[in-house]
């Protein structure tokens, strides 16, 4: 059966459109307006939502997400709060809510307990970044359990192997990272994505999205080419930082723009 958001890139494929997956970290500036961003995220583009709840080390993230992040953190947000978000969101929108979460914060809610609240909550899937599927038989068991997508991770250095263990074990999308290194703005893409998503597609991948450093509407139209839907996370949050609720509405229309093959 086809996940929810198997179906939004779907639906834009049909449309013939790449899909926007947009990020934004859970909480920040404060919950409220968490929940009003994202449902703008919604109102003007995004055919996926990606919530990140925040965490003390986050790793992967540049600057300003670990920024926002603090912000969250800072004004006492917890992972429960995460489920409030989510119960909010899906119900002004029929977009799909993945979350971002480092595995620590999982691990220490209880792996169950966080699928089973999540997919209460309204929640369709998990992005993972730091593990891998050959060490997640629990979150693999939890997710089947409770129908949750399961999104993982393929890097440039991934190797064929990796690529046909992450294909097989991800469902929803694989998050395809377009350059090593940590999330963040950048002038160009790497063209190593593309070879990537090509050696995914190969290794029998049948969604990839593109992430980590996606920065423009131009991005995304270079992505569109050959990818099934462009991520972007960085950019949105500047917006919202910079412009509030309004200012990441905005940016969510210029960068769904680039999305039209």
């Amino acid at each position: 059966m086809t996940s929810r958001v198997e179906q939004a890139i779907d639906r834009a494929a049909a449309d013939g459109r790449a899909a926007f997956v947009g990020y934004l970290p859970a909480g920040y500036p404060d919950i409220s307006t968490s929940i009003e961003a994202a449902v703008a995220l919604a109102e003007n583009g995004a055919d996926v939502i990606e919530l990140g709840p925040p965490y003390s080390d986050p790793v992967m993230d540049g600057p300003v997400i670990q920024e926002a992040t603090n912000v969250a953190l800072e004004a006492g947000f917890r992972t429960a709060d995460l489920f409030t978000v989510i119960r909010e969101i899906t119900a002004r929108t029929d977009v799909p809510v993945v979350v971002m979460s480092y595995w620590n914060l999982i691990v220490q809610y209880g792996i169950d307990r966080y699928a089973s609240d999540l997919a209460s909550s309204g929640g369709a899937g998990i992005v993972t970044p730091d593990i891998t599927p050959d060490a997640a038989d629990e979150w693999i068991r939890a997710s089947t359990a409770h129908d949750l997508d399961r999104v993982f991770l393929a890097a440039p250095s991934s190797t064929d192997e990796r690529l046909r263990l992450v294909a097989q074990n991800s469902s929803g999308f694989v998050y395809t990272v377009s350059t090593m290194g940590i999330t963040g703005e950048r002038a160009s893409l790497d063209e190593a994505a593309q070879r990537l998503v090509e050696r995914l597609r190969a290794a029998g991948a049948a969604r990839a999205c593109v992430g980590i450093g996606v920065t423009t509407a131009d991005h995304v139209a270079s992505i569109a080419r050959y990818a099934d839907g462009a991520i972007v996370g960085t950019a949105l949050v500047r917006a919202l930082r910079d412009g509030g609720v309004p200012g990441l509405a905005s940016k969510a229309r210029e960068l769904s723009s680039g999305t039209r093959r």
